[in-house]
């Protein structure tokens, strides 16, 4: 194993990647980067895990985008690919790419349910060497004979975990048999479970394994805390919570539950918006436009938002619903204390709720500060900066549908194939 980097300077990128860091204020490696970059850059297999927020979108684009430099893709014939579970985080991780790719000449592709899959084949055609893809889309693509995968030379699976939980393992299998048999494999996750370790003795050749961070939360800016609450005082100390001063994600756990909060707040005077896969690409990508600039204060949002999105400057995640498992309880935190950055992960436990929690958090590895709370407590103030709402009732600008772009899942199992007419 290569002994780590404590610089970009000691990396060997392509010419220009090293200015373009730079520019973009990141001067030194985080440590998933430092690990495994001397490694990714001499073209290993490689198995990282990191956690939520801790830089692996760098760690394997700046070796998948230095190794393609120079290099020219044919139409529809791109030469890396990146897979991912979501289209939230497509586009998270083509938005980190893109200035870097700029850089080096490179084009990049988002391939993503939900948008229009001929507009997507037009670019594929046009050109692109790194497609960013969901498995779904991209199989579709495949099929119509849009894209070929044969000339892919570096493929990343990035949140492989949540692509086994997801059942997307079987459609992830078919794209990887298609890759170029002898090209480099990266596989980042902040988990490492479930279905994964199959792909990885079936399609990593003596990977490097490296893991600079344990699967438990151990992010030391990041504070934990069990709210205590009865459920005739739920819904007014969720709205004091979402009228602190500031924004803040609260995950709920079914579509359903986020459009009603979000309409529940927005009658309060908090200005809500619900994010969850039943809305159509366009309006989630608006959605999150505006929650970034804070025409949206508090984001509603279902598990469709732990992984893949990044705004910066969150100090604060609500769980209103507990979430299932441990890991879906990083993940939903992960959104927070994000690069360094300090964050508080809040939940809201009813009576019933308590032993089921505690456990869970038992599971994750956090001890985290129980309070008793109702609305307009001290100690509720004190936790998560909870206000009064106004009573007056707010509206946001719904994100626009477009019918040309019906809704389509992240990723889906393929459709059957039809079989060919004789000519």
């Amino acid at each position: 194993m290569t002994r780590a980097i404590h610089s970009f300077a000691d990396a060997p990128l392509a010419p220009g990647l090293h200015a373009a860091l730079t520019a973009n204020g990141i001067n030194e490696p985080f440590p998933i980067q430092s690990a495994t970059l001397p490694d990714s850059l001499a073209g290993r297999d490689v198995l990282g895990r990191g956690r939520t927020g801790s830089g692996k979108t760098l760690a394997f684009g700046l070796p998948l985008l230095s190794r393609t430099a120079g290099h020219r893709a044919r139409p529809g014939r791109p030469l890396a690919l990146v897979l991912v579970p979501t289209r939230e985080l497509a586009q998270q991780v083509t938005t980190a790419l893109t200035p870097y790719a700029r850089t080096l000449g490179l084009r990049c592709a988002t391939v993503v349910g939900g948008l229009s899959l001929v507009r997507q084949a037009d670019t594929l055609r046009a050109g692109a060497e790194v497609v960013i893809a969901t498995p779904g889309r991209l199989a579709d693509l495949v099929q119509r004979g849009d894209c070929r995968l044969d000339q892919v030379a570096i493929t990343v699976l990035d949140e492989a975990d949540q692509m086994a939980d997801m059942g997307f393992l079987p459609q992830v299998t078919d794209l990887l048999r298609q890759v170029a048999p002898n090209g480099q494999r990266m596989l980042f996750s902040a988990t490492l479970d479930r279905g994964v370790d199959r792909l990885v003795r079936r399609f990593l050749t003596d990977p490097v394994s490296h893991s600079v961070d344990p699967s438990t939360a151990t992010v030391t800016a990041m504070t934990h805390h069990v709210l205590q609450v009865d459920a005739v005082d739920k819904v007014a100390a969720t709205a004091q919570i979402a009228a602190r001063d500031g924004r803040v994600i609260m995950f709920v756990g079914t579509k359903h539950r986020a459009d009603r909060l979000a309409r529940q707040l927005l009658t309060s005077g908090v200005r809500a918006a619900a994010l969850h896969g039943g809305k159509s690409q366009p309006q989630r990508t608006r959605t999150l436009e505006q929650f970034r600039a804070g025409q949206v204060t508090a984001l509603v949002a279902t598990d469709v938002a732990a992984r893949g999105i990044h705004v910066d400057g969150l100090d604060l995640v609500v769980n209103v619903d507990p979430p299932n498992e441990a890991k879906d309880y990083l993940h939903r935190g992960g959104r927070t204390a994000r690069a360094g950055e300090a964050g508080r992960v809040v939940t809201l436990v009813l009576p019933e709720q308590r032993s089921e929690v505690a456990r869970l958090m038992s599971t994750a590895g956090i001890r985290p500060e129980t309070v008793r709370i109702r609305p307009g407590d001290d100690e509720l103030i004190r936790v998560t900066g909870a206000r009064i709402p106004s009573g007056a009732p707010v509206s946001v600008a719904a994100p626009p549908v477009d019918a040309r772009m019906p809704h389509r899942t992240a990723a889906r199992p393929p459709r059957p194939r039809r079989p060919r007419r004789a000519a």
